[in-house]
C-alpha cells in the first residue's frame, strides 16, 4: 500500500514544480457558463428579460452564440452558455457599464448566480456553418496551475480622505481563513495609489464562497461601513442592489499570472498602477503579460511571481520581487525587453507617461503604497 501511494504522489509533486502560467491572452475561443437560480414563479419574467438582453448581446464584438437552458429537475435552475471568439472581448463587455445596465432588469427575478469561464481545449462534432475551422482556435495544451485563484477589487475615495481611509483599512481584523472544507483564504494584499484602493486576494477553492464568507464577517462589515462616507461612489450595503452594483464595478479580474520556477524567502510584494489611455487597457495588460512570460523564463530575473489585473483603463500588476523595486527598474516595471519602453509609454495615460523614457520616474509614478499584506497560517 505504501509503495502504491508513493508512485501515485510522485507525478503530483513533479507537476507542482513546473512553472505556473494562467492567461486570457492565448487567442483560443471562450466558453462562458452562467448558473442562475430564479425565484419561484419568476420564470416567465426571467425568460422575457433574457430575450431582451440577448438582442443586445448578439451585436457585441466577439460574441459568437448563446444557449439558454432550464433544468428538467428544478424549474428554478437555469443555465446560460455563451461562446466568444476569445476571452478579451468578453471581459471588455462583462466589465463595462453597458453590461451593468443590460443585466439590471434580470436582478429582480434572480436569487443567485455563478459565472464560470473556460478556454476551449478540444471539441467533437461538425464545425458550424460559416465558421471555418482555422478561425475556431482551441487552446493548444493544458495549463499548469497552482490551485490558487487570484482576484482584486478596486474603488476610489474622496480626495483628501486618503490618509484616514488607509488607517481604517490597515487596522481591520483578519477574517477566519478556513471558509469550508474545500475553500481557504491564503493572502490579502491591500494597496493605494492616490485615492485609488486595490485589494488583491488569493484563495484556494471557491472564490465566490470566499468572497461571501468575508462579506459576512462582522469585523469586515465594520470596516466597510467605516469607509462608506469617504467613497466617491455611494453605496448602501443593506440594499442588495446597491451592494451588487458597487462590487460589480469594483471587480478587477486577473487576466494573467505567471510563477517562475524559483523561490526566495526574501521576495517582497509590491503593486504597480498603470493607468491606460482610453480604450487601451486590455492591450496594455497584454503587453505586460507577454513581458512577464519572458521574464519568468530568465533565471536572472528578480521577479518571481506576477499577476496582471485589468478592468477598462485600470491596469494593476502585483509582483513578488527580490531586492525591491529600485534595484532593477526595468524588471520591476515588467519590461523583460527594454526595447518595449516606447510601446509601454504610448499605451499609458498622459498623466502617467514620463515622455522622456525616464524609467526611474515612471517607476515612481506607478508605485503603489502598501497598506497591509496578510498571509493566512498554513494548513495544519
Amino acid at each position: 500500500m505504501t509503495a502504491i501511494s508513493e508512485r501515485v504522489s510522485e507525478p503530483t509533486e513533479q507537476q507542482a514544480a513546473k512553472r505556473v502560467s494562467q492567461s486570457v491572452f492565448d487567442g483560443s475561443r471562450l466558453r462562458v457558463v452562467l448558473l442562475v437560480d430564479v425565484y419561484d414563479g419568476a420564470q416567465q419574467q426571467f425568460l422575457e428579460a433574457y430575450e431582451e438582453m440577448y438582442k443586445q448581446v448578439a451585436s457585441v464584438p466577439g460574441h459568437v452564440s448563446d444557449q439558454l437552458c432550464q433544468s428538467i429537475e428544478n424549474p428554478s435552475q437555469w443555465l446560460i452558455t455563451s461562446e466568444w471568439e476569445s476571452a478579451p472581448p468578453f471581459l471588455a463587455w462583462v466589465n463595462s457599464e453597458e453590461h451593468v445596465r443590460m443585466v439590471q432588469p434580470m436582478h429582480s427575478c434572480i436569487r443567485d448566480t455563478r459565472s464560470l469561464r473556460f478556454h476551449i481545449v478540444r471539441e467533437t462534432g461538425h464545425t458550424e456553418v460559416g465558421a471555418p475551422s482555422a478561425e475556431r482556435r482551441l487552446q493548444d495544451s493544458p495549463r499548469i496551475g497552482d490551485g490558487v485563484i487570484r482576484h482584486a477589487l478596486t474603488f476610489t475615495v474622496k480626495p483628501g480622505s486618503e490618509q484616514k481611509v488607509a488607517q481604517i483599512l490597515a487596522g481591520y481584523e483578519s477574517p477566519e481563513a478556513q471558509v469550508d472544507g474545500a475553500t481557504r483564504l491564503c493572502r490579502t494584499s491591500l494597496f493605494m495609489h492616490g485615492n485609488r484602493v486595490v485589494r488583491a486576494i488569493e484563495v484556494r477553492g471557491d472564490l465566490l464562497a470566499a468572497l461571501r464568507h468575508v462579506a459576512r464577517q462582522p469585523q469586515i462589515r465594520k470596516v466597510e461601513e467605516a469607509i462608506n462616507p469617504y467613497l466617491e461612489e455611494d453605496r448602501d450595503l443593506d440594499d442588495q442592489e446597491s451592494a451588487r452594483v458597487f462590487f460589480t464595478r469594483a471587480a478587477l479580474p486577473a487576466v494573467h499570472h505567471v510563477t517562475a520556477d524559483q523561490e526566495s524567502p526574501e521576495a517582497e510584494r509590491h503593486a504597480l498602477y498603470y493607468p491606460a489611455r482610453p480604450g487601451l487597457g486590455m492591450k496594455l495588460a497584454e503587453l505586460l503579460s507577454q513581458q512577464d512570460e519572458r521574464a519568468a523564463e530568465d533565471p536572472r530575473s528578480p521577479v518571481l511571481r506576477s499577476t496582471v489585473f485589468e478592468r477598462d483603463d485600470v491596469v494593476v500588476r502585483l509582483i513578488d520581487i527580490r531586492g525591491g523595486l529600485d534595484a532593477d527598474p526595468v524588471a520591476a516595471l515588467g519590461l523583460a525587453d527594454p526595447a518595449k519602453v516606447p510601446e509601454l509609454t504610448t499605451l499609458l495615460d498622459e498623466g502617467a507617461d514620463p515622455k522622456d523614457g525616464d524609467l526611474a520616474r515612471l517607476l515612481t509614478l506607478a508605485r503603489m503604497e502598501l497598506i497591509t499584506d496578510r498571509r493566512s497560517a498554513p494548513d495544519a
